[in-house]
């Protein structure tokens, strides 16, 4: 499990990347870096960092899924992902 405050970070960044997105988007076509690089670090969309919906686990990360490989694999293994069989794991 993720730290709460870890969890709580991302929230933060995720409220401050749309809160400053259509600000970037207007330096960034533009051309003026000198202002975008005056705007917040973290109201790039590249310092979100991808978790697990249900753990938190950051690393790991299946996108297609929404979950870390190791919760994957236990819904897979309980049969709560259709299409997928077990192999040889």
């Amino acid at each position: 499990m993720a730290k709460e405050s870890m969890k709580a970070r991302e929230v933060k960044r995720a409220k401050m990347i749309a809160k400053y997105a259509e600000k970037r988007k207007a330096l960034k076509e533009a051309g003026d870096f000198q202002k975008l690089a005056t705007l917040p670090r973290n109201s790039s969309t590249v310092r979100i960092h991808n978790r697990c919906l249900l753990t938190g686990r950051p690393k790991g990360y299946m996108r297609q899924f929404g979950v870390s490989r190791i919760v994957f694999r236990e819904m897979a293994s309980k049969g709560l992902i259709p299409g997928v069989k077990k192999a040889s794991w």
